[in-house]
């Protein structure tokens, strides 16, 4: 397989500007300057306009108040975020999340969204020192919190998961679909990397635990951040050599083989349906298969 076409979450374009970061002046100056705009961010969703293809920011005198994140400079001056209740009555403004706007936005505005939602989802379960308890406060624009009691400083949360997809010589792919998604959805096979695991062996130990195939042949092809809530996807493809087909249902409710003609067929009387196109895993389908698939 060659490397991924577009891949939605991973399209950013704005300097995230880390030096600037670092000085708490420099913000303020940043923060107060005429061309900065802000993104507000709650629980994973920010405002964009009716359509879903344009974010909608206020100026700094406009944000509601809230915890601060710079996200750095891009086309058309510099940005921040503020963790806060998304502003109501603003005129053709709607909340929405990234789910839906990833694939509608341009390249500046889905890496802005990317970048405030992750901040804004370790911020919002990371607001306690975990080596004593105390309240602990945001420095260096969001990208740090740190620990007035004992000293520690804290970084934003990243999980590192494999995402493969499983192929045989025979020109057929493994899809697998999880109970607690929607029906008919089926998708490549994924898990979490372990600790002192290298991201091969992670590929192989979860084909090997979710369906009982030996894999070798492990090849990267792309990354992709997930901030549902802090994952980082990375993409492989790996052959099977070895194994019978056999779902362990604590992973899994089904999992099949499938050729290019048996997708077709699936896709089209609808006893099949893939993941989002926002998702890495569409792109890995749609790379094996060849072109673009429609559910």
């Amino acid at each position: 397989m060659s490397s991924l076409p577009h891949l939605a979450l991973a399209r950013a374009t704005v300097d995230r500007d880390c030096y600037a970061r670092e000085d708490a002046a420099v913000l303020d100056e940043l923060w107060a300057a005429p061309q900065t705009r802000v993104l507000v961010v709650s629980d994973g969703e920010t405002l964009v306009d009716d359509a879903g293809t344009r974010l909608v920011t206020v100026v700094p005198d406009d944000a509601p108040p809230g915890e601060r994140y710079y996200l750095g400079r891009g086309d058309g001056g510099t940005f921040f975020a503020v963790r806060s209740a998304l502003p109501e009555g603003l005129d053709g403004a709607r909340p929405a999340g990234l789910r839906e706007i990833g694939t509608t936005l341009d390249d500046q505005e889905a890496g802005l969204v990317v970048h405030a939602v992750a901040l804004e989802r370790w911020h919002a379960t990371h607001q306690h020192c975990p080596r004593c308890g105390t309240p602990t406060d945001v420095v260096h624009g969001g990208s740090q919190r740190d620990c007035p009691a004992d000293g520690s400083s804290h970084f934003p949360r990243v999980d590192p998961a494999v995402i493969m997809l499983v192929y045989a010589d025979d020109g057929r792919c493994v899809l697998g679909r999880q109970a607690v998604w929607p029906a008919k959805r089926f998708s490549v096979l994924a898990g979490f990397v372990e600790p002192g695991e290298a991201l091969e062996h992670a590929v192989a130990r979860e084909v090997e635990e979710e369906v009982s195939l030996r894999v070798d042949d492990v090849r990267y092809v792309a990354s992709q951040p997930w901030p549902f809530p802090s994952s980082l996807m990375l993409g492989f493809t790996a052959r099977v050599v070895g194994g019978e087909l056999a779902v362990d249902e604590r992973e899994l409710a089904d999992a099949r083989w499938f050729s290019k003609a048996e997708l077709t067929a699936a896709l089209a009387d609808g006893s099949l349906l893939l993941p989002p196109p926002v998702s890495i895993a569409r792109r890995l389908v749609e790379t094996w298969y060849g072109e673009p698939l429609s559910d």
